[in-house]
C-alpha cells in the first residue's frame, strides 16, 4: 500500500508509506495529487526539475508539496509520477515531476494549501510513514 485516506473533520488527511525516506516523499505526492484526480490516468508529457534545502524531514515534506502545488497552479502541471526523487542526509532533495497540463483532466476538487498541523514523518519496522493534511 502507497497511501492511505484517514478521517478528518474539515480537510484532506492521508499517510503516506514507503520503504526508505524517498519513497515516503513520492507517494505522499501522488496521495495529495490523487485527492484531485486519478494521476494513473495523466499523461507524461510535461517535465519539471525540483531542487529543495531545509533543516529537517518534515519541513522538507512541506516544501515539497507546496512546491508541487505552486506548479499545478501556476504551470497548469498535473502530476502523473515523481521519478529520480534523491534526498540527502543534510535534507536536500532533487527530483524530476511528470505530468500533464491539468486542462486535459476533470478535477474532484481543490487544494488550497498543505498544512504542517498533524504532519508527522516516523520511521518504521517496515520504512517510513508520512502523515499530512491538506487544506481543500
Amino acid at each position: 500500500m502507497k497511501y492511505k485516506y484517514l478521517a478528518h473533520t474539515a480537510d484532506a488527511k492521508f499517510k503516506a508509506f514507503g520503504k526508505n525516506i524517498d519513497e515516503v516523499f513520492v507517494n505522499s505526492a501522488l496521495a495529495m495529487f490523487n485527492i484531485l484526480g486519478d494521476t494513473s490516468k495523466v499523461k507524461p508529457i510535461k517535465k519539471k526539475k525540483i531542487k529543495l534545502k531545509t533543516n529537517s524531514y518534515e519541513s522538507l515534506l512541506y516544501d515539497f508539496l507546496e512546491e508541487l502545488l505552486f506548479l499545478f497552479e501556476t504551470k497548469r502541471l498535473f502530476l502523473h509520477e515523481v521519478k529520480d526523487l534523491k534526498i540527502s542526509e543534510n535534507f536536500f532533495l532533487s527530483a524530476t515531476v511528470v505530468g500533464d497540463d491539468l486542462g486535459n483532466y476533470d478535477l474532484n476538487g481543490d487544494i488550497k494549501a498543505v498544512t504542517y498541523n498533524d504532519m508527522k514523518i516516523s520511521k518504521t519496522n517496515k520504512g517510513y510513514e508520512a502523515v499530512v493534511v491538506v487544506d481543500v
